[in-house]
């Protein structure tokens, strides 16, 4: 049989068992709708154009209009963030109206949730100015900011997460998770969106840092490669389900640094200020401020060939 002719007797058919499965597993539990991936990382692209213009546009900006174009990324922005969260309220909603005309419950509160994400951009302008200085400060390579701000993951990461997490905190769906798993593709940094973070914060290298949901960092800390801030197990329910939203990652305070490759585990763990825990340490207990964790040194076995 030709392919063609195969293909128009077997697709019709494998087409409807592909719609049935999506039915049954995916339009069903529908947030956003479809294509909705594409429009978050349209909205984070405008979002961040207004934080660093000039940064992520493909052509070289008018600087000497550089407010319009901050208000018109702005406004492109809200606009499309505006219609994700109703939409995404609107699917969540346990109203049972809330699909018809009598319900403006979940309009009105995307409108108020956009406002406030919009409101809080000098904001997390400014945070990010302040892990932009840490890492020139933390990191004797750096020559610039502007070499910090164009080539560092750290603040490609950060100015994602820094977006997310005012969104998780206004309690929007999906997004922000959205938002994070694209900034973990680009920088291999996976920072869940409720993680609290403070200022000056730096991540070098960066690559295999993991970051959980229910994690506090201080201010003025610093992480390497390949750091886990996680969790030691996760509580079950009666039907062998994980319990959500429960405390389960580490505290760290301010003016902590932690080495590459280093573990940190458990909603009971609190790593003291101004301490160094060192490189490869599994750590499931809490340690005292200027602590120094590490562990012992191996002896290594050096032969040297005879001539």
């Amino acid at each position: 049989m030709e392919l063609n002719n195969w293909l128009n007797a077997r697709v019709p058919y494998i087409s409807k068992s592909l719609e049935e499965t999506n039915m049954d597993y995916l339009i069903k539990n529908k947030t956003i709708g479809f294509a909705g991936k594409e429009l978050v990382y349209k909205v984070l692209f405008n979002l961040r154009c207004a934080l660093f213009p000039g940064v992520y546009e493909k052509y070289p900006i008018d600087e000497t209009n550089i407010n319009i174009i901050i208000g018109n990324n702005l406004r492109v922005a809200a606009t499309l963030i505006n219609n994700l969260i109703e939409k995404a309220l609107t699917n969540n909603c346990k109203i049972s109206d809330c699909l018809g005309a009598n319900c403006s419950k979940c309009k009105d509160k995307a409108y108020d949730t956009t406002m406030k994400l919009i409101n809080k951009m000098p904001e997390i302008r400014e945070l990010l100015h302040s892990d932009i200085q840490a890492a020139y400060i933390g990191d004797p390579a750096a020559h610039s900011y502007e070499e910090i701000l164009l080539s560092y993951p750290s603040i490609e990461t950060l100015s994602i997460y820094r977006i997310t997490h005012v969104l998780y905190e206004l309690n929007v769906p999906l997004i922000p998770r959205i938002m994070s798993e694209y900034s973990h593709q680009l920088t291999g940094i996976d920072i869940h969106p409720g993680a609290k973070i403070g200022k000056n914060f730096f991540i070098d290298h960066g690559t295999g840092v993991v970051i959980g949901e229910t994690c506090t960092i201080g201010n003025n800390v610093k992480l390497y490669q390949g750091v886990t801030l996680g969790a030691k197990s996760f509580q079950l329910d009666d039907d062998g389900n994980p319990v959500k939203s429960v405390k389960r990652h580490p505290d760290i305070e301010d003016n902590v640094v932690i080495y590459a490759g280093a573990t940190v585990l458990g909603g009971d763990t609190r790593i003291g200020h101004d301490s160094i825990i060192g490189g490869n340490v599994w750590l499931t207990q809490s340690v005292e401020p200027y602590s120094r964790v590490y562990n012992s040194q191996p002896l290594p076995t050096i032969k040297v060939d005879p001539n």
